[in-house]
């Protein structure tokens, strides 16, 4: 059974630094491009970063570059998402994504697995 999981969310003041990690199970993340995208409510869901199989390429939406920076752990299965300076608008549940299929994820962001979120509040 699939599952993707998020983590280490929580509360942090504007210009602090949170670590998220997701963990998948089911399916071994190796051929698989990942994503990391984050949503408040009531507005659409937002990409955030992406990164390549071996890790080698990444990708960050104009907000976030500098500050975030996305890795992985091909051994342990699971996607990193770094991120600091966090400001106010930072604020939002992150979900962490993944797709084999290297196109679908790269160019058209569409995504076969989700996780469930995890929320970051950034105080201000």
């Amino acid at each position: 059974q699939v599952h993707v999981v998020e983590s280490g969310g929580g509360l942090v003041q504007s210009g602090g630094s949170l670590r998220l990690a997701c963990a998948a199970s089911g399916f071994s993340v190796d051929y698989y491009a990942m994503s990391w995208f984050r949503q408040v409510a009531g507005k659409e869901r937002e990409y955030v970063s992406s990164i390549g199989w071996s890790g080698a390429n990444t990708y960050y939406a104009d907000s976030v570059k500098g500050r975030f920076t996305i890795s992985r752990d091909n051994a342990k299965n699971i996607l990193y998402l770094q991120m600091n300076s966090l400001k106010p608008e930072d604020t939002a549940v992150y979900y962490c994504a993944a797709e084999e299929n290297y196109y679908r994820a790269m160019v058209l962001k569409a995504f076969h697995y989700w996780g469930q979120g995890t929320q970051v509040t950034v105080s201000s």
